[in-house]
C-alpha cells in the first residue's frame, strides 16, 4: 500500500468512526453517492475489514473484580533509585499486579527480582517524547527484551502523526511491533492523547491495529494531560474487541480505575496501584505526595 493509499484509507475510517460517535438526526447519506448508507455496503465493509472492527462499538465494563491484575504498577520518574525499584517489585509481588512498568535501565534488575512470580516486566521505548527514529526504537525494544521485558510500551511519533506523515508513523510502529511479535512480547502504543485531535486519535489507533500491536494506550503521564473516559471509549470503538486499551496518566484512585474500565480499558497504568487495590477492598488510604502523575 502506498503512503497516499494509506492516508485515504485512514481518512475514510476516521470519517466513519467519528460519525458513529455523533448523534445523528434523520437519514444519514453517503458522501460518495449522496444516498442512504444502505446503498454502499461494500464501502462500509471495506472500512470494517481495514481495522475499525465494528463502527460505534460500545465497550462493556463493570466490576473489575481483582483489580490488581488490571494494573501496571508504574515508576518512571527520572530520579527513581535502585531502592525505589526494589520496593516497587516487592509491592508487585505482594499485590499481584500485572506488571511493573519501569525505565529500561531497571529491566534486568526487575526481571531478576520477579523471576519466580507471575508479575511481568514492562519497559518503555521512545519515552516520553516519541521523537526518536525507528531504528533507535527498534534497538531499544530488542535490548529491553534481551534484558527481560515481556511487555513494551512505545510512544508513537506524535510530530509525524500531526504532520500527516503516516508512512513514517507506520515504519515507527513496525520497528517496535516486529521484534515484539518475534519474541512473543506484548506491544502497547502510547498515543499521548492530550496532544491529538479526535481524528488523529482515530488515525493512530488504526495504524497501531494495522501494525498488529496488542494495545493502544492513552498517555505517558508526562504530557499536558492524562487518560479520560472519553478518549478510552473512542479508542475502544476504533480498535474493537481484538486489541487491549490501556488507560494511563492521572488514574489515582479506585473510582478513577472503574471509570476507565467502564469506558473500555483492559489495563490501567498507575503509580498509585497499592492505594487503588486497598480502596477496592474498602480500606481508607492516602495518596503519597511523592506519587507521580502516572
Amino acid at each position: 500500500m502506498t503512503p497516499e493509499e494509506l492516508q485515504r484509507l485512514v481518512a475514510i475510517i476516521a470519517e466513519e468512526v467519528l460519525a458513529a460517535s455523533t448523534p445523528l438526526e434523520g437519514p444519514t447519506h453517503c458522501r460518495c453517492h449522496a444516498v442512504l448508507y444502505e446503498c454502499c455496503p461494500d464501502r462500509l465493509q471495506g472500512v470494517l475489514d481495514a481495522g475499525a472492527s465494528r463502527l460505534g462499538l460500545h465497550a462493556s465494563g463493570g466490576s473489575p473484580g481483582d483489580v490488581a491484575v488490571l494494573i501496571d504498577h508504574t515508576l518512571l520518574k527520572p530520579d527513581a533509585t535502585r531502592t525505589d525499584i526494589e520496593r516497587l517489585c516487592a509491592e508487585a509481588r505482594q499485590f499481584g499486579f500485572a506488571t511493573v512498568c519501569i525505565n529500561p535501565t531497571w529491566v534486568r534488575l526487575a526481571a531478576h527480582l520477579l523471576k519466580e512470580t507471575r508479575v511481568g516486566v514492562c519497559s518503555v521505548v521512545g519515552f516520553p517524547l516519541g521523537a526518536t527514529t525507528p531504528d533507535v526504537k527498534h534497538y531499544e525494544t530488542r535490548r529491553a527484551i534481551f534484558d527481560g521485558a515481556r511487555e513494551i510500551d512505545m510512544v508513537i511519533n506524535v510530530g509525524a502523526l500531526k504532520s500527516g506523515d503516516l508512512h513514517l508513523v507506520s515504519r515507527d510502529l513496525e520497528a517496535v511491533v516486529a521484534p515484539c511479535v518475534d519474541a512473543a512480547v506484548v506491544s502497547k502504543v502510547i498515543l499521548e492523547t492530550a496532544l491529538l485531535t479526535d481524528e488523529e486519535k482515530v488515525t493512530a489507533c488504526t495504524l497501531a491495529k494495522a501494525a498488529k500491536a496488542d494495545f493502544v494506550k492513552t498517555s505517558t503521564g508526562f504530557g499536558p494531560g492524562g487518560a479520560t473516559p472519553g478518549d478510552v471509549a473512542l479508542m475502544r470503538r476504533v480498535v474493537g474487541a481484538e486489541m487491549g486499551v490501556k488507560a494511563a496518566g492521572g488514574v489515582r484512585d479506585y473510582e478513577g480505575l472503574r471509570a476507565m474500565v467502564e469506558a473500555g480499558a483492559t489495563r490501567v497504568g498507575a503509580s498509585a496501584g497499592v492505594k487503588i487495590v486497598r480502596e477496592s477492598k474498602g480500606e481508607r488510604t492516602e495518596l503519597s505526595p511523592k506519587t507521580s502523575n502516572y
